[in-house]
């Protein structure tokens, strides 16, 4: 867990940009309605999340600064009887006060009435941008009075992108559990007969292991399926002599885990399946060790380009020199994505890859992103080898910088040829 003291040092960093006589306003996410009367399950917004540890909705996080001085105000949600009964506990304002480095905490109902005395004199305003619709629900009065409107979100996602030993430690517990869930889809693939139940087979270890969600829908798609992208449907058969690409990963106390491993639906590759996934499996590693504070993601990409573009025209499935397939895009018809994203609160984690100048921002210690090169050949292309339509790989791992180099959260998942087929 992440200790309160850890979200104070959170808000007095952010404070720090914030303009003097300034106001600003942090809304907690809204439940989101599934069909009729019934909702998703709650998840709350990532960046409110991250400057509070607070996980109910009817939440606001609201910093009112003047000169130098910033006082720091949490609304929650007031204690019902009624209502608990119906939707459970609430935290309530006494026990929000106990909790909460914070100033003031009021009732979730009072927002306006604060808001209308609070924003008084007031000049800058900030605001998450992405959370227009609510935020203006209760800022419409003072949008037009209020002389600068900025916001917020750029300089949350900005604290985001490095990650404290804390969240660190969260990140290692969701791909730990995420390992036994792969590792779990290894050894019951070939006895099972659809994609949706090799996801509920993953689905039960996390749940089992404390994950209570998944950290995005997991994606098994088995033969050509594995050829769209973002392929959730997970409803075909499992055919022996094909591949299974599962993309999968665990959220643990709201932080992620993203995963894929590519493996035979019967438990041992075929010549041409082991000569795709090993020349991918041989781009991940190459990257891989390339990685180090100071390096760029486009260096990253750029090294992926040219060897994933190498080793299809080894294979055949490109024709001509590797300048001239890198030139006119030509890998990008089987490689159409990039290496790889920053991953923590969010899977694709809201951090910025640019600086304020438009420049690109270097690996620096303590930043995690994922490695993800990948080949897909789809069965009605006419210009791949036969022997290779119809098959997907990706091979994705989580890596954290360090000082010096880097570390692999994942290496525990099996991913050469050998290991895969010892566990199917």
């Amino acid at each position: 867990m992440i200790p309160e003291s850890e979200y104070f040092k959170r808000r007095a960093k952010l404070v720090n940009v914030l303009k003097p006589n300034s106001l600003c306003l942090l809304l907690a996410a809204e439940y989101k309605v599934r069909s009729n009367d019934s909702e998703y399950p709650y998840r709350q917004n990532s960046n409110f999340y991250y400057l509070s540890g607070f996980k109910e909705d009817q939440s606001a996080l609201l910093f009112l600064k003047k000169n130098k001085k910033t006082k720091t105000i949490l609304f929650v949600a007031k204690k019902d009887k009624l209502q608990e009964l119906w939707n459970g506990k609430r935290c309530g304002i006494k026990r929000a006060k106990k909790l909460f480095d914070v100033d003031e905490v009021y009732g979730f109902d009072e927002l306006e009435e604060k808001l209308a005395l609070f924003t008084q004199e007031k000049k800058h305003l900030y605001f998450d941008f992405a959370n227009q619709a609510f935020a203006k629900k209760y800022l419409r009065n003072y949008l037009k009075s209020i002389k600068h409107i900025h916001n917020i979100a750029p300089h949350i996602e900005q604290l985001r992108l490095i990650k404290s030993d804390a969240e660190i430690k969260l990140i290692k517990k969701a791909i730990s559990i995420t390992k036994e869930a792969h590792h779990r889809a290894m050894t019951k693939a070939k006895e099972l007969r659809f994609e949706y139940e090799l996801q509920a087979e993953l689905e039960y270890e996390f749940k089992k292991n404390g994950a209570y969600s998944d950290a995005y829908t997991s994606i098994v798609a088995c033969g050509n399926a594995a050829n769209t992208l973002h392929y959730i449907s997970n409803n075909k058969a499992l055919k022996k002599g094909e591949l299974i690409l599962i993309d999968a990963g665990c959220e643990y106390e709201y932080y992620a885990s993203d995963i894929t491993r590519t493996i035979p639906a019967s438990g041992k590759f075929s010549k041409e399946q082991k000569e795709l996934y090993e020349m991918v499996l041989e781009v991940q590693l190459r990257i891989l060790s390339m990685i180090k504070p100071g390096v760029k993601r486009s260096e990253l990409q750029k090294e992926a380009v040219k060897l994933l573009t190498k080793g299809m025209i080894d294979l055949g499935i490109l024709q001509g020199s590797i300048k001239h397939n890198i030139k006119k895009e030509k890998y990008k018809k089987y490689y159409p994505h990039g290496i790889g994203h920053w991953m923590g609160l969010d899977v694709h984690d809201e951090a910025p890859y640019k600086n304020k100048k438009g420049e690109e921002i270097p690996l620096f210690e303590r930043m995690v992103l994922t490695i993800e090169p990948g080949i897909y050949l789809p069965k009605d292309d006419k210009n791949i080898p036969k022997k290779y339509r119809g098959v997907g790989i990706r091979i994705e791992d989580d890596v954290l910088i360090t000082k010096d180099g880097y570390e692999n959260l994942s290496a525990g998942i099996a991913k050469s040829v050998e290991e895969i087929e010892e566990l199917s």
